[in-house]
């Protein structure tokens, strides 16, 4: 495992400390740090854009081709950062003390740990990463006229008062498709000067308010149609085997809302959360892998199969297997033949 320790919390330090052991290149325009990379470590792109008041934006677009461990351990008060993952998967622990937790996909995420801690970001690799960190100095921005912490809940707002009684501080919120649209907007600005800086702190303070209010509904108990929660999660994932133990027999969104308990809109969000499908586009690639599992491993007919995974016609079956393999279902036997011959 390659370990990466940062000692500052300043994002053009950062950006310098972590191009020591990537071996990139850093340049700066408008405003702007970037560190690209692409070397025996992995690649990526690391950019970083400080406003005032003590908020900053560090966003990573980053694969590792072997274990990494990004460590802060800094002499000074440590931000409170507002985490977004657009793809992919990875873990912190606090203080080396925490349980070490998986930051995940589309969720909200808040982390606040103790003065001075030792924080410690877990990379796997082979993976592409995609991430925001909305970094917030709190003594910097309580400075910031109107910055109306005071409308935040008795929690947030001792978080923001650094309040040891109530750090180190985590959430975990909800699911969100809807800021995961707005962090893509964030990342698609291709403006120059000063529109650039414009829209990108605009658009920053959106996605902030954003978390900050899923933050609320989460601890009141406001369940939002474009959020999910973690059970939700959990009952997508069961229905996903419910799908594969019924696969011959009718799956429609209503059946399948039925048994998990859920809406027909949060189901297809769900999908679309775990799966980057519809509902419907799950099955039926769930259909065409199990169909080719056959072809392959069975000697059932194509009619067999048709009928093995739920499919009432067998030119419908053809055509969409062709579409999917660049293949009809009957040559791809015949090539799996001449191949064991």
């Amino acid at each position: 495992m390659r370990e990466i320790v940062i000692t500052s919390t300043k994002d053009d330090v950062i950006l310098e400390q972590l191009n020591v052991c990537l071996e990139g290149d850093l340049t700066d325009n408008w405003g702007e740090r970037v560190l690209t990379f692409d070397n025996a470590l992995g690649k990526g792109v690391v950019r970083s854009i400080s406003f005032d008041w003590g908020v900053s934006l560090l966003d990573c677009d980053v694969m590792f081709n072997e274990d990494v461990k990004i460590v802060f351990q800094t002499s000074s008060v440590t931000p409170i950062e507002f985490v977004f993952i657009s793809k992919g998967s990875f873990k912190y622990n606090a203080d080396d003390t925490e349980e070490i937790i998986d930051l995940e996909q589309y969720q909200n995420i808040i982390l606040a740990p103790k003065r001075y801690s030792k924080k410690t970001f877990m990379f796997p690799p082979d993976r592409q990463i995609k991430v925001n960190f909305i970094r917030i100095l709190r003594k910097e921005y309580l400075k910031k006229k109107n910055n109306n912490v005071t409308f935040l809940n008795e929690l947030l707002l001792s978080v923001f008062n650094d309040e040891n009684a109530n750090l180190p501080y985590k959430h975990k919120g909800s699911f969100s498709l809807k800021i995961a649209d707005e962090v893509k907007a964030l990342n698609a600005v291709y403006d120059s000067g000063i529109m650039r800086t414009l829209s990108l702190e605009g658009r920053l303070y959106l996605i902030l308010a954003m978390q900050l209010m899923e933050h609320h509904n989460f601890e009141n108990k406001v369940t939002l149609p474009e959020s999910l929660s973690k059970s939700d999660i959990k009952k997508i994932h069961e229905l996903s085997q419910y799908i594969v133990d019924n696969i011959a027999n009718p799956l429609s969104v209503v059946i399948l809302a039925e048994q998990s308990g859920l809406s027909p809109k949060k189901l297809q969000l769900g999908f679309r959360v775990l799966y980057s499908k519809s509902v419907n586009e799950y099955i039926r690639q769930l259909k065409l892998e199990i169909s080719r599992d056959y072809l392959k491993n069975t000697e059932l007919s194509v009619s067999e199969i048709v009928y093995a995974i739920g499919i009432k016609s067998r030119s419908y079956f053809s055509k969409i297997f062709s579409e999917a393999y660049g293949i009809l279902p009957t040559e791809y036997r015949k090539h799996l033949l001449k191949k064991e011959l």
